[in-house]
């Protein structure tokens, strides 16, 4: 009988550790388990976290290098020594792409670098094989256009944008010292510097580079967008407490002449330039109004000249969907598996499905809707936001559109005048 009932203790006390040592494993994968997930979110979000502490080393960094002979720029005197530009706070830092908002004498600016450290852009070539004194303007111009053409897609041949923006090189005598000509290739690295360079003189729709210390450079502080704004643009910070409420006439007056300023700016990348402008992330955050309600690009890494967006979308691909670059389509050719150069939207299609048809909805105009001037509005903006032909092969009745929806918002604001 004893031994019996060691023998039923024994196996109950087996199964008893079996189980134990189970929940035990168990609880420590799913620990191992819950401790690698925090790790992971700890280094993809608070990595990357836009703190004020962190900014200001950054800066501290570049203030430094400036010291020491490592770096220049017309701004670093301000930034470094007189304190003119004052910190106010971080806006956004992913992958080292740093965007700050400061005040230079009183004046809101926006800095911006596409990495973090001047140390993580590449050398200029050029200073690893020659004295400073055998660097000539000529090699500069040249290096400089090349590296436009490397950035932008843009074609030797094309030289009237590389020299748009060489020109204040042209013509000077003395040798550029190191620290000078580290410091333009740390810029001309960053595509968006290169792209608001180059046209800021050409366009009135591109933000404007302020000045810079390293690789950070400053551009204009404007009126950004915001998706969550009803405006989709924060009118009452321009205007103030007069321009609120729905059916207010001021409101949608400054509305309409906000998207007049959009199908200028499509107009205006479409034919203005050597090249088709392609905008391949429209969204509110990428745009800003001045004053005048102009609308600006302020965010252009998804901004692409015709050769470049050929490039980009000659990819692989098993149907429609894998030749979708952000907001740039193209079509798959199933025969070649392979992704046609062409894009097949527009920027017109694209602003009047992500703006247009937010801000002339039923439900943002009000009592209004029901005239038949906004419901022909309404129309032309949903033919506009879904066409039922590809781009290219409709140009004809995209400028035809185009005109109308000009007509329409110049006859709706005329009426709000009324």
């Amino acid at each position: 009988m004893i031994t019996w009932r060691s023998c039923v203790f024994r196996r109950l006390g087996v199964k008893i550790f079996r189980k134990n040592t189970l929940l035990f494993m168990l609880f420590w994968f799913g620990f191992w388990i819950f401790m690698s997930a925090l790790m992971f979110v700890h280094r993809t979000i608070f990595s990357d976290h836009c703190t004020d502490e962190k900014s200001k080393r950054i800066l501290a960094r570049v203030c430094d290098g400036y010291k020491e002979g490592i770096l220049t720029g017309d701004l670093c005197e301000d930034l470094c020594i007189s304190k003119q530009v004052v910190y106010q706070r971080c806006l956004y830092y992913e992958k080292g792409k740093k965007v700050i908002q400061a005040d230079w004498a009183g004046i809101p600016i926006i800095l911006k670098s596409k990495l973090e450290n001047f140390s993580s852009y590449d050398n200029f070539g050029m200073l690893d094989y020659q004295e400073m004194q055998d660097v000539s303007t000529m090699d500069i111009v040249f290096y400089a256009a090349l590296e436009i053409k490397n950035l932008l897609g843009l074609e030797l041949i094309n030289t009237t944008v590389p020299k748009l923006w060489t020109k204040h090189l042209q013509g000077r005598v003395e040798p550029y010292s190191k620290a000078e000509l580290a410091t333009m290739w740390s810029l001309l690295q960053q595509e968006e510097y290169t792209f608001f360079k180059i046209l800021q003189d050409l366009s009135k729709h591109v933000v404007k580079v302020l000045g810079s210390c390293g690789h950070f450079y400053a551009v204009e502080y404007l009126i950004a967008g915001h998706a969550w704004n009803q405006n989709l643009f924060s009118l009452e910070e321009l205007f103030g407490s007069s321009v609120t409420g729905h059916n207010n006439k001021a409101l949608r007056g400054a509305i309409h002449t906000i998207a007049l300023s959009f199908l200028d700016m499509v107009k205006h990348f479409e034919n203005d330039f050597s090249y088709h402008l392609h905008l391949c992330d429209i969204k509110p955050e990428n745009f800003a109004i001045r004053k005048d309600l102009t609308v600006v690009a302020i965010d252009v890494d998804m901004a692409f000249f015709e050769p470049k967006m050929r490039d980009i979308l000659q990819q692989n691909c098993t149907n429609d969907e894998d030749c979708n670059f952000f907001d740039c389509f193209s079509k798959c050719d199933m025969q070649r598996n392979r992704c046609g150069a062409k894009r097949i939207n527009s920027n017109l299609q694209v602003i009047c499905d992500k703006m247009f048809r937010h801000w002339f909805s039923p439900s943002l105009i009000g009592s209004r809707a029901s005239l038949p001037l906004q419901v022909e509005l309404q129309k032309a903006v949903q033919k506009c936001a879904v066409p039922t032909e590809e781009y290219p092969k409709n140009k004809k009745d995209h400028r035809t559109l185009f005109s109308q929806l000009y007509g329409l918002l110049q006859a709706s604001q005329r009426q709000l005048q009324e």
